[in-house]
Parts: C-alpha cells; structure tokens; sequence
C-alpha cells in the first residue's frame, strides 16, 4: 500500500454519509446490501448514494457486484485493514508497548479465537 492509496481511503471516509455506509455495510457483512436499501436506511436519495458508492469503490472500501437486477455492496475489510495496518506499521519503532492500548481499544470487538486444549491423558 502506498500514502497515495491511503489518503484516497481517509478522503472517502471523510464525509459523513459515505462514513455512515461504510459502517452499515461492516455490519451486514458478508452477505452486503442493495444500493437501493443502503439509501433507504440512510435516508439519501438514490441517485446520491450511487455517488457516494462510487467514491468509497475507487477508494478500494467497497466491492460491488450484480445479483439480478441489483448491485450488492460490500465492505472491502481486506483494505481497510491493509490501511490501518499502513497507519500503524511503524507505531511501536521496536516498543510494543507503545501500540499495546491501540490494540487493547480494538480486541474487545474481535477478541480472537482460541484453540481448544486437548486432553493429553488417556483413558484407562
């Protein structure tokens, strides 16, 4: 990822209603939305958020795809987590501790997935 690429996503995030369907459509992931109901839920006018959409899909945020006579919206997470990983790559400079509350702010949203122990006994 380049500061180029990065500033494009930061631009598009920028402006309250494409932030606000960013957001819904993380929450409606994997399965996405309709355009038609994200300017619904909104409350834009269609021809706007089509728009919209569109700068958050130049900016690498959101992937489209047709399903009949719709087009369904998706969040990119994958870029969005290649940009936050470029903003925050060189955070701790060799102190971990330093991006330790960063990473504790995030955790609790996602905390990740821990492996089952297994019984080494046997059973006799």
């Amino acid at each position: 990822m380049d500061s180029y690429s990065v500033i494009l996503a930061l631009a598009a995030l920028a402006q309250s209603t494409r932030l606000e369907v960013y957001r819904l459509l993380v929450k409606h992931e994997p399965s996405g939305l309709a355009a038609g109901d994200i300017a619904k839920a909104l409350d834009v006018p269609q021809n706007t958020m089509s728009a919209h959409l569109s700068v958050l899909s130049r900016a690498g945020l959101v992937q489209a795809r047709r399903v009949g006579r719709s087009i369904l919206y998706r969040a990119d997470l994958a870029s969005f987590q290649t940009t936050i990983s470029f903003l925050i790559n060189d955070c701790c400079q060799g102190r971990p501790e330093l991006c330790a509350p960063l990473v504790e702010s995030i955790t609790p949203c996602c905390p990740p997935k821990r492996k089952a122990k297994s019984n080494a006994r046997s059973h006799v």
